[in-house]
């Protein structure tokens, strides 16, 4: 008995991030969540009290897959090329994970102020760039607050694009993306950054390693396109209020 309610709570929690992640909090349905997960109304009630107790388990999940993600993330001994790997599995997780799709979504239209998931990946990736500045692997002049402001652009528009068709072509692009990130962002061979990936390549020659794979996978429920709109509005306002985060507290 107990395994069976367990499985349907599970089922339930799965509908619920797909509907949240549709929909939003406002926009999200406790009837449709129940026919999506095959169940009765009574059933999801007792589970989960009201559609806030759902959106908060959605959201705790969301968040906890993603710390996971982010802490297992494997160190190389270039920051660059980590933070390749950082930005290529920020856009993994935001395709893939239909608990971090909602638990995103659910920053834009919350029940309450919840605290968004750059709270998590920002200051990962302004180490990784403050790693970077101390080894001389970033062009003369680049301020490595600047670069996170770049940077967590860069990252928010990877997560965002969840709608865009994920073919050959998206990989190309996101390859060429990055080639022109690091042409303005790594230093030259000659200017005290050690080679690497600008210049002769050197890492970054591994075209669609890291950025290519990340941003590949599984749609989830649905075309994308009605929420595409919805995250790009939502994802502009994140962006500019993570930049200003990021100038305060980076470098």
């Amino acid at each position: 008995m107990q395994e069976r309610a367990a499985r349907t709570r599970q089922t339930v929690l799965e509908a619920a991030a797909d509907e949240f992640a549709e929909r939003g909090y406002e926009g999200a349905s406790l009837q449709r969540v129940a026919w999506r997960a095959a169940t009765s109304i009574g059933a999801l009630t007792f589970h989960f009290r009201n559609k806030t107790a759902l959106a908060d388990e959605v959201r705790t999940t969301g968040r906890a897959r993603f710390d996971r993600s982010l802490a297992e993330l494997a160190p190389a001994a270039d920051p660059l090329r980590e933070l390749r790997t950082l930005i290529a599995t920020l856009a993994r997780l935001a395709h893939e994970d239909r608990f971090v799709r909602a638990a995103r979504r659910l920053e834009a239209d919350p029940p309450e102020d919840v605290p968004p998931l750059a709270e998590t990946w920002l200051p990962v990736l302004r180490d990784l760039l403050d790693r970077a500045h101390g080894a001389h692997r970033l062009r003369p002049g680049v301020a490595p607050e600047d670069a996170v402001a770049m940077l967590a652009h860069l990252a928010e528009g990877a997560m965002a694009a969840h709608g865009t068709p994920c073919d050959a072509a998206w990989d190309a692009l996101w390859d060429s993306v990055w080639d022109v990130v690091l042409h303005g962002l790594a230093a030259d061979r000659g200017e005290g950054g050690g080679g690497g990936e600008h210049g002769g390549r050197g890492e970054g020659s591994e075209r669609g390693e890291h950025v290519g794979q990340g941003v590949r996978g599984d749609r989830g429920v649905g075309d994308g396109r009605e929420e595409q709109g919805d995250r790009g509005a939502a994802s502009g306002d994140a962006s500019a209020d993570m930049t200003g985060a990021a100038r305060r507290g980076g470098g």
